[in-house]
């Protein structure tokens, strides 16, 4: 038998034995609400720019398009996550009835899961034992072997709404602020909503194994073709609209 750790490992496993957020809650937010905020304000200034609009035009456009676009990723946030987490609930419901009912036969096919992680079968069957002395506890470790979901960790769907709300507001913001400070060169707001879209796609690197350099180039690329279609797009109906 190994000897137990002593209490600077442990120390030290505690400091290193860190995981960032996939639970898909306020994370997933805030990337996809900046990202969002960032493609489709420069895609707007692209658009209305191409057109031939002023910078009026383009500062109402884009502001119009920032406050619509924050409310709508923020109630589409909480209405994903609130039924996600309702869809579990529901879930948890039907494994706490089946352990109910059938107790031994639900014993049984958790001491078989364990079998298939590689547990011998004394030690599967000592486990599912041990779980289903607490019936609570039962229920978790079913919904998280058959669901891969942890009962006790389901993102908060206010959470998300507002990360999704605040990113997407400050994404959509980027593109503007050259010519909310008197520019009225479409260029120079194109350049500075393409920086900000490498610096947030090269932040997101933290939490993936991508380097920043490939993650900030991979939106960028996403930012571009968005705005290079929405460009020709405004090109053409600003000419047809003036001819």
């Amino acid at each position: 038998m190994s000897q137990p750790p002593s209490p600077a490992e442990l120390a030290e496993h505690v400091h290193d034995h860190h995981h960032s957020d996939v639970s898909g809650g306020w994370l997933r937010a805030a990337v996809f609400g900046a990202m969002d905020g960032l493609v489709t304000n420069i895609a707007l200034v692209a658009g209305v720019g191409g057109g031939g609009a002023d910078r009026n035009v383009i500062i109402l456009t884009g502001t119009a398009g920032l406050v619509a676009g924050a409310f709508s990723m923020a109630l589409g946030e909480f209405a994903s996550v609130g039924t996600q987490n309702e869809a579990v609930a529901s879930e948890v419901a039907v494994e706490r009835e089946e352990i109910r009912r059938h107790p031994r036969a639900e014993e049984a096919e958790l001491a078989g899961m364990y079998r298939q992680m590689g547990l011998t079968r004394a030690t599967a069957a000592a486990m599912a034992r041990e779980v289903h002395a607490n019936p609570e506890l039962a229920v978790k470790v079913h919904v998280a072997q058959e669901l891969g979901v942890d009962v006790d960790e389901q993102p908060s769907p206010w959470l998300a709404a507002i990360s999704s709300f605040l990113c997407f507001a400050v994404g959509g913001a980027v593109p503007l602020v050259p010519f909310l400070l008197g520019s009225s060169s479409l260029l120079l707001g194109l350049l500075v909503g393409a920086a900000g879209l490498f610096v947030v796609g090269a932040l997101t690197a933290r939490f993936t194994s991508r380097g920043r350099l490939l993650s900030g180039l991979r939106q960028l690329g996403f930012g571009a073709i968005a705005a290079g279609a929405t460009y020709l797009v405004g090109m053409l109906i600003g000419v047809g609209v003036t001819g």
